[in-house]
């Protein structure tokens, strides 16, 4: 009943803040922003008050040591998808464009400047996430990506592609890796949310300038296995 009460609450958040999005998209991208972030912040709100699901971050001051970054985050649920809406700083996100179809939510995000791409199409994927990419980190925006493609159980891992290290490569930008336990208390592909605490774990800058994209990817996915062990244990 508190999971049905949880969906209840994203659907209806989804159909007031979604069409206020569209209706924002003559005005500049920071108010849009604000309001999906906003969105963000009363899931977070409705999952700790219906499913006593809460969250607590660690490192949340690495980000300080920079402007504007890539983010390699672990992805296990549709949780971090959410949260880290409302904790990091304004970002894109890559995405699958055919998620961009979706009513409400999918429609919504093609307004905040995404980065959607076909994996059908691996090398016009990285071309756009490249291209994309690096002109949304110029114009002072983050960008996410979940390297592992898909979400994964805890416990379990994905080889990371290199697309996000190869985008730091290029434009120089640093790298932060971030590492989490969501898929406990949010499994993928399940109704039943779980009460708890989900732990969030936010690395060091990893810097990317005179460096191979093999070197940041290893580095990246050698700090958050390190951490999910950590979490796990």
């Amino acid at each position: 009943m508190r999971s049905a009460l949880l969906l209840t609450g994203m659907v209806l958040s989804l159909m007031i803040f979604s069409p206020l999005v569209l209706v924002c998209i003559v005005l500049p991208f920071p108010v849009r922003y604000r309001i999906s972030r906003f969105w963000a912040q009363s899931v977070l709100w409705l999952a700790k008050h219906c499913c006593g699901l809460s969250y607590e971050i660690e490192g949340l001051e690495n980000l300080e040591k920079a402007n504007t970054a890539i983010v390699l985050s672990k992805h296990q649920s549709a949780w971090e998808t959410i949260a880290l809406r409302y904790i990091l700083p304004t970002h894109s996100v890559l995405l699958k464009r055919s998620l961009m179809w979706l009513p409400f939510w999918g429609w919504a995000m093609a307004a905040l400047k995404p980065i959607a791409i076909d994996r059908k199409n691996q090398r016009a994927s990285l071309r756009t996430l490249l291209e994309r990419g690096s002109e949304n980190l110029k114009l002072g925006l983050w960008v996410l990506i979940f390297p592992e493609g898909t979400r994964t159980a805890p416990g379990e891992s994905k080889k990371f592609s290199s697309g996000g290290a190869l985008l730091a490569q290029q434009s120089g930008f640093p790298v932060f890796p971030i590492a989490h336990n969501a898929g406990i208390y949010w499994p993928r592909y399940s109704f039943i949310k779980y009460p708890g605490t989900i732990k969030v774990k936010i690395g060091p800058m990893i810097e990317s300038k005179g460096r191979k994209a093999q070197d940041i990817n290893a580095e990246a996915e050698a700090w958050i296995a390190q951490a999910m062990q950590e979490m796990l244990a």
